[in-house]
């Protein structure tokens, strides 16, 4: 199965030539446009996050060697989180070549933190799988080299981080509201509004209000850094 045109610039733009592009094709294939015949990448998204984890544990051990858990577990979590897997989507530009379904799309899906997370997660979890666990480690290590040598300042959460804003500007705590709720009850979808005192707000969806929440924070950030 040969990929399109946006994906083979994708995969160069992420640095590895796949030898069974149909992984990289699954991988960049949301659930908004799966079907009987198509496949989405959840299933490698669970198979990346897992391959993140240790590629990110080694890199940080070695990187510091004088470290104790007590630091190397914070710097691990601003790592692997959502929010910075969707960053370093975006400095690869993967939103570009993702394909989903019209609705998704419309939506501001290639945008979208959880969207862009999850998908980078996915393609490592197929590098892992075309290639082994040398190159998809190898390959983490260099897209996420710069947040590696920021991971001491990046180990604050999105929340903490928007309430040390807040505070050093002399403003309330920020509020989150939970606005909705959709979804089966074994899999619901929470709508988390994070709202501050000067009226700007931001909204995100997540499996979790937690997750949710953080997205929020992350999103009303950026415009406040913007």
């Amino acid at each position: 199965m040969k990929p399109a045109a946006e994906l083979t610039a994708f995969s160069e733009r992420l640095g590895h030539n796949f030898k069974k592009p149909e992984l990289l094709i699954q991988a960049m294939t949301h659930s908004s446009l799966s079907s009987a015949t198509r496949g989405d990448n959840q299933r490698l998204e669970f198979l990346g996050d897992r391959v993140l984890g240790l590629s990110i544990s080694d890199a940080l051990f070695h990187k510091d060697s004088d470290a104790p858990e007590g630091l190397l577990a914070p710097r691990f979590n601003a790592l692997v989180r959502k929010e910075t897997c969707a960053q370093v989507a975006i400095e690869i530009k993967l939103g570009e070549a993702l394909k989903m379904g019209r609705s998704e799309m419309l939506s501001g899906g290639r945008r979208k933190i959880a969207v862009l997370g999850d998908a980078m997660e996915a393609v490592i979890g197929a590098v892992y799988l075309d290639a082994g666990y040398v190159v998809a480690r190898d390959m983490v290590v260099r897209l996420w080299a710069n947040h590696i040598d920021n991971a001491a300042h990046d180990a604050r959460d999105p929340k903490t981080m928007l309430q040390e804003w807040a505070q050093a500007k002399k403003l309330p705590t920020p509020k989150y509201i939970e606005i909705g709720r959709s979804g089966p009850d074994h899999a619901p979808i929470f709508t988390i509004e994070v709202s501050i005192e000067t009226g700007q707000s931001a909204r995100a969806q997540a499996h979790s209000k937690r997750a949710a929440s953080q997205e929020a924070a992350a999103g009303l950030l950026g415009q406040l850094e913007s």
